[in-house]
């Protein structure tokens, strides 16, 4: 008798659980036949690009792309939008930069180069100087001031290509930028050239954060791109580089207002629980910073869309976010944490896009186990709609703060290979999105949202 009883239970609660399955895939398929017929953020993302174009923190571009997200996310349905002011570095890049090589035959080879952000200028005489080529910090630290004091110093870190996930590789030698300057002053040097985190070869310069050790001097740092940095470092080794020269008049100003721009979703049973998705609509100002990270916003504010317009009413409050200066500071992640802690809310879950507006593979999760393998029973539910895994590690760094406010961390991971052909570059440009892609990320971030709405973590 017991064991029918128990073989009874279970069976109901099998049934249980297939009838929610089917409810679900339901669900998730209208929301993707809704995104990918009526989307907008394709759209949105074009005026971001080119009726806007780059928005560095601290810009006056970067204040309309607060403007224009503000009313993007109105005429998304958000029950409510507003401003957090918060302040930001306000760094400028100058005049344009310049940089050559005075080869031994009496050549000059003109460097195509980019000062790093947050990068002191040269003033207008720039440095010369004779070049140290170092392809690792225990190199610099075995050379020392005795070599490497009165030099220029080509940090010659390429990011490994034996890796089929890139951001590994620019996790390993992104190091090379964030603090090879600092490093390099420390023993003395006048500048450094850093080569570019780009996975292929190319001739565009990649710009990006690099960060003062106040222990040391700052000293310029730009970057050169990859097909320069393989040259330069050959031409080091037949001994045919007399001198370097670089010149750029970058300066950080004082810092300067600005907001991150929030659009909200009211919960109907669970109001004061917050489930957060965002992208940073600060860009770098190469190009239209269109995958990083204007593709992130935009799918962000078509999940909003994407709720109103198929009628499924959130049980919890619903956050979409366009984060202020991730790029140079992460100014706006940390207002945002700092305001849910301030007024003691309850986060359940966040979602950033980061990564680029590519074909969406997985997702990436900050999640104890327990919430992990809650998460792994909905995986099926993505498989046709391009995801293939839910993995544990690593989010998003606007939103990693958050789980200090009780908050299960996840980030959209789509494919990378061509990431750092366009990232930080001239070459991040609106052209450089498909459609069809960046609206697929909206699908698969929304359908993780509504489950964990639906079900909780």
């Amino acid at each position: 008798m017991v064991t029918k009883v128990i073989s009874a239970t279970v069976f109901f609660l099998c049934s249980l659980n297939l009838v929610a399955q089917q409810e679900d895939s339901i669900a998730i398929k209208k929301i993707s036949d809704e995104v990918l017929t009526n989307g907008t953020a394709y759209e949105n993302l074009r005026y971001l690009c080119k009726k806007i174009g780059p928005r560095l923190s601290g810009s006056a571009n970067a204040q309309k792309a607060v403007e224009a997200t503000a009313r993007m996310l109105k005429e998304a349905g958000a029950d409510t939008v507003y401003l957090q002011p918060c302040m930001v570095p306000h760094w400028v890049r100058g005049e344009k930069e310049k940089g050559y090589i005075q080869l031994a035959n009496g050549t000059r080879h003109a460097l195509k180069l980019c000062a790093l952000g947050n990068s002191i200028g040269t003033g207008k005489k720039g440095v010369t100087a004779s070049v140290i080529e170092v392809k690792s910090f225990a190199e610099l630290d075995a050379l020392g001031a005795a070599v490497i004091k009165g030099k220029i110093v080509f940090l010659n870190f390429p990011m490994n290509p034996t890796y089929v996930e890139t951001f590994r590789a620019y996790g390993e030698s992104g190091v090379a930028r964030w603090d090879g300057p600092s490093r390099a002053a420390k023993y003395g040097a006048l500048a450094t050239m850093v080569r570019s985190m780009a996975s292929n070869p190319d001739d565009y310069p990649h710009t990006g954060v690099m960060a003062y050790n106040d222990s040391f001097p700052k000293i310029p740092a730009v970057a050169i791109s990859t097909n320069d940095a393989v040259w330069l470092s050959r031409q080091l080794k037949l001994k045919m580089v007399l001198t370097a020269y670089i010149q750029n008049t970058s300066a950080m100003l004082a810092d300067a207002p600005s907001f991150n721009v929030v659009g909200e979703i009211k919960g109907t049973e669970f109001p004061n629980e917050y489930i957060t998705v965002g992208g940073h609509l600060d860009s770098w100002d190469l190009a239209e910073g269109a995958n990083d990270d204007g593709s992130g916003c935009v799918q962000s504010i078509e999940v909003l869309r994407a709720f109103k317009a198929t009628g499924i009413k959130p049980k919890r409050t619903i956050r979409a976010v366009m984060f202020m200066n991730e790029e140079n500071g992460g100014r706006g992640g940390d207002k945002y944490l700092e305001l849910a802690q301030k007024n003691n809310e309850k986060h359940l879950f966040a979602l950033e896009s980061d990564e680029g507006g590519f074909t969406p593979r997985g997702f990436n999760l900050e999640v104890t186990e327990v919430q992990y393998q809650k998460l792994l029973q909905w995986k099926d539910l993505f498989y046709n709609y391009g995801v293939y895994y839910f993995r544990q590690g690593g989010s998003g760094a606007d939103i990693e703060g958050l789980n200090k406010a009780g908050a299960a961390l996840a980030a959209l991971s789509p494919d990378s290979q061509r990431y750092f052909d366009i990232h930080h570059a001239v070459t991040d440009v609106f052209e450089n999105v498909s459609r069809r892609e960046l609206h697929l990320g909206a699908v698969n971030m929304t359908a993780l949202i509504y489950l964990v709405d639906k079900y909780g973590l």
